[in-house]
C-alpha cells in the first residue's frame, strides 16, 4: 500500500504542511513507522499550540528547522537536534524563495477539479514559495480537505507521486478571554472607524475585538489568518460584503472551517502577499492590531520573549506595522494586559532588557493598549510618550514608572 512516509530517506531536508493543513494520515504514518524519520531535516511554520505532530518525538536522530519556540523546540535545541530561525515572516519567505531547495515537499491538498487542479485547502501561506523549488513534490490528497479560492493551485502534472486517503482535517480551538481581555477589546475598538481595513489574528482579544465592532460597518479583511472573529463580523453586518477577504490561513474547528470556506469573497494566498509592507501601504486606512509580552516607555514592544526564555517569534508584527503607518491613514495598534504574575509584575516597563527582544522598535510605535486605557503616542515627545504609557499601567505600578523615568531623563 502506497504512503507518504516512502518518500522520505536519510539525509533529506523535507517541508511540510503545518497549521490547518497539517496532515492528520503523514503525521500517523510516522507515527506507525518511526524508523522513516531517522536522518530526516523536517521544516515547517509550526505554531505553538496549533501544529500537533512532534517530530523531534520521532527518532532521536530527527531533526528540525522551526521558526517559533515551542517546548518540543526549546529541548531539541538542548539536544542539538532542532534549529530556530530568527526571522519575521518577510525574512522567512526570503529565505525559502532564495535558499537550498526542500528535496522533498509534502502537501495536503483537496481533490482535483474536472482540470486536474487541486486546491491548498485552509492554508496558502509558505507552501507556494517551497513548492516551485522543491526537488520532489509529493501530495497527501485528501476529499475531506475544503476547497478553497486563492492565487496558488496544484495540478495532478505537477506531483512526482500522491496518496488519495480521507483522514481528519486539523482543528483549532480558541480559548475565550476573561474580563481583562474583553476591556482591552473594547479600549481598541475605540481606534477602529467605520470602512477601515483590519488586520488581527487569534486569540481572546481578537474574538473580543470583534464583539466591540459589532456595530461598525463596511470593514475590511486583510490579514495572515482568519479565525472566529471574522463570523462574529459577517454575521452582525460588520464586513463590506462586496470586499475581498484575503488572508493566508483558515484557523478553527469543523463548523468554522465549512462557514468560511463557503464564503465567495474569501482569497487564499500567500506571505509574499499578506505580509507586503508596500502592497498593505497602499490600502487606506490599514490598522494592524496585534499583541506583545511588554512595552517600555520608549514605546518599543517585544513580542517574543518572557522572563528571559523565547515564547515566539516575530511572525508578521514587523511588516504589518511597517506597512500599516504607510497606510493612509492608518494605525498600529499593539495590545497586553498591564500586568503579569496576578498583577506582580507590570507589563509596561521602564526599558526593554537583556531578558528581551525588540520586535517592534520606538520608530514604529503608535498606540498601545491595556485594560487601563489607550496611549496614542506615535507623535509624542519621549517625556509626553512615557506620560501617555504609565497612565495605562496598572495603577500599583505607576509610581515606580514614574521614579524610573526620572532617572533615565537624568542620565539622558
Amino acid at each position: 500500500m502506497k504512503r507518504l512516509v516512502d518518500a522520505l530517506a536519510p539525509g533529506q531536508r523535507v517541508w511540510v504542511s503545518t497549521l490547518s493543513t497539517e496532515s492528520t494520515l503523514l503525521r500517523e504514518e510516522l507515527m506507525a513507522d518511526p524508523e522513516r524519520a531517522r536522518g530526516v531535516t523536517f521544516m515547517g511554520v509550526q505554531f505553538p499550540g496549533i501544529d500537533r505532530t512532534d517530530y523531534l518525538a520521532l527518532h532521536p536522530q530527527a531533526r528540525l528547522i522551526a521558526t517559533f519556540m515551542s517546548p518540543q523546540v526549546r529541548e531539541g535545541l538542548k539536544q542539538g537536534r532542532a534549529e530556530l530561525l530568527p526571522l519575521d515572516y518577510q525574512g522567512l519567505a526570503r529565505c525559502l524563495a532564495e535558499g537550498a531547495p526542500a528535496d522533498v515537499a509534502i502537501a495536503q491538498l483537496s481533490p482535483p477539479d474536472n482540470d486536474g487542479w487541486c486546491s491548498p485547502g485552509l492554508a496558502s501561506d509558505f507552501l507556494p514559495l517551497v513548492w516551485t523549488c522543491a526537488r520532489r513534490r509529493i501530495a497527501h490528497i485528501n476529499p475531506q480537505l475544503p476547497r478553497t479560492r486563492g492565487s496558488f493551485r496544484v495540478h495532478l502534472s505537477e506531483l512526482d507521486d500522491h496518496v488519495d486517503t480521507p483522514a481528519a482535517v486539523a482543528e483549532y480551538a480558541e480559548a475565550g478571554g476573561g474580563e481583562t481581555e474583553l476591556r482591552i477589546a473594547a479600549n481598541a475598538a475605540q481606534l477602529v472607524r467605520d470602512g477601515d481595513t483590519l488586520q488581527f489574528g487569534i486569540g481572546a482579544v481578537p474574538m473580543g475585538l470583534a464583539e466591540a465592532l459589532r456595530s461598525h460597518r463596511m470593514l475590511r479583511l486583510h490579514t495572515g489568518m482568519v479565525a472566529r472573529a471574522l463570523q462574529t463580523l459577517w454575521t452582525a453586518g460588520s464586513l463590506d460584503g462586496d470586499a475581498r477577504i484575503t488572508t493566508g490561513v483558515v484557523l478553527g474547528d469543523a463548523q468554522f472551517q465549512a462557514f468560511a470556506t463557503g464564503l465567495e469573497s474569501l482569497w487564499l494566498t500567500d506571505v509574499r502577499h499578506t505580509h507586503d509592507p508596500a502592497l498593505i501601504g497602499r490600502i487606506s486606512r490599514f490598522v494592524a492590531v496585534n499583541g506583545a509580552v511588554e512595552v517600555d516607555l520608549f514605546g518599543q514592544a517585544n513580542s517574543e520573549r518572557a522572563s528571559g526564555a523565547l515564547q515566539a517569534g516575530a511572525g508578521g508584527l514587523p511588516a504589518f506595522a511597517q506597512g500599516a503607518l504607510r497606510s493612509p491613514g492608518g494605525r498600529v495598534i499593539i495590545c497586553l494586559p498591564a500586568t503579569a504574575r496576578k498583577g506582580a509584575v507590570s507589563r509596561i516597563v521602564t526599558a526593554l532588557d537583556g531578558q528581551s527582544l525588540c520586535t517592534l522598535p520606538r520608530y514604529l510605535a503608535d498606540a498601545v493598549v491595556t485594560e487601563y486605557g489607550v496611549a496614542e503616542i506615535r507623535d509624542l515627545s519621549m517625556d509626553r510618550r512615557a506620560e501617555a504609557l504609565i497612565a495605562i499601567a496598572a495603577p500599583d505600578h505607576r509610581a515606580a514608572l514614574a521614579n524610573a523615568w526620572d532617572l533615565i531623563r537624568g542620565a539622558l
